[in-house]
């Protein structure tokens, strides 16, 4: 079992990753009271560096009552009870209402035992791979969420491996991680499937999909439904002034487009829920009153946040789907 890692490329000096490696092993039952630590020619050797770096960690492990040496011997644990506190890198694709409710479902289930820094990487590649490059080896924990990412696994796995969460959405190159996630393709089609008595009443299905931002799971469920049920159905990646027809369902993951879609129908004088059909996605308590209740395919993020937190604390390494669900309003 991996006690000590230590990365060369990063700021934070390798005798604190050392300390660090040591703290996080304790506070995660891998180190117990009495175990030996490595020698300090083992970690000299291994890692190559001095064996005054090694030194200067396990001293100052000593001053803090943490570990004690025996001469001749080695060093030792000798105390499980210090104050610990984890430092957890969050990296987000981009805040809104709904990451919000996530973050301080997150934040009141860590209650203080833990310190957060929270970064934006805005669906931009070079910027999710500065980030994680800056800040590998500075902290106890790193969450994140990779969204679409081209290469994001493999900048993701520069990443102390026994460290990492994945957040929100995954793939196949990430499932050894553990994670809290929206299984984006299954979810997108049971909820047009719990709908479709509603959805039957119009002629032509259209998702306003942007691939770059949104999970790919969701066009590929919309197709699914769609092809299953024999609905004429289009993709388009853009809404401003389009003209909308008479019986269209739209199905829109983007707010903005949202909004524009609703602007179009008051426009051309049509009701939604009977002349234009709307499903948005993720639930905010806007939709619940804007246009006599704005239809939406959701998963839970405050529970999302909890089960994330409860990963953390207790060191749990599991993969979750968060489920979603069609919440029925006036839109459609």
């Amino acid at each position: 079992m991996k006690i000590i890692s230590i990365n060369k490329r990063q700021n934070l000096p390798k005798y604190k990753q050392i300390i660090l490696s040591i703290e996080i092993s304790i506070a995660e039952k891998r180190l117990k009271r009495g175990d030996k630590l490595p020698s300090v020619n083992k970690v000299s050797l291994e890692f190559g560096i001095s064996r005054d770096t090694v030194l200067l960690a396990y001293d100052e492990l000593k001053k803090r009552g943490i570990i004690y040496a025996i001469l001749g011997k080695g060093y030792y644990v000798k105390s499980e009870d210090f104050s610990f506190q984890q430092r957890i890198f969050l990296l987000f694709d981009e805040l809104n209402a709904f990451k919000e409710d996530l973050y301080n479902s997150f934040m009141e289930t860590i209650n203080r035992n833990a310190e957060i820094d929270i970064f934006f990487h805005y669906f931009n590649p070079e910027v999710f791979k500065k980030l994680i490059h800056d800040n590998n080896g500075n902290y106890s924990k790193y969450i994140i969420m990779p969204t679409n990412l081209v290469n994001a696994a493999s900048i993701i796995k520069t990443l102390p491996e026994e460290d990492v969460f994945i957040l929100d959405q995954t793939n196949l190159e990430l499932k050894d991680y553990p994670s809290v996630h929206q299984n984006h393709a299954k979810d997108t089609y049971n909820a047009l499937e719990s709908g479709k008595n509603k959805i039957e009443k119009y002629k032509k299905l259209i998702l306003i999909f942007s691939s770059y931002k949104q999970p790919i799971g969701m066009r590929d469920g919309f197709i699914d439904f769609c092809k299953k049920h024999q609905f004429y159905y289009d993709i388009i990646s853009n809404f401003e002034n389009n003209e909308i027809q008479k019986g269209d369902l739209y199905i829109i993951p983007d707010d903005r487009h949202l909004v524009n879609v609703i602007e179009q129908s008051k426009k051309q004088k049509l009701v939604i829920g009977q002349d234009v059909g709307i499903i948005s996605y993720n639930d905010t308590p806007l939709k619940k009153v804007v246009a006599e209740g704005i239809t939406t395919i959701s998963t839970d993020f405050n529970e999302m946040g909890r089960i994330l937190a409860e990963l953390i604390l207790n060191n749990k390494k599991e993969q979750i789907e968060n489920k979603s669900s069609l919440i029925v309003r006036g839109s459609l």
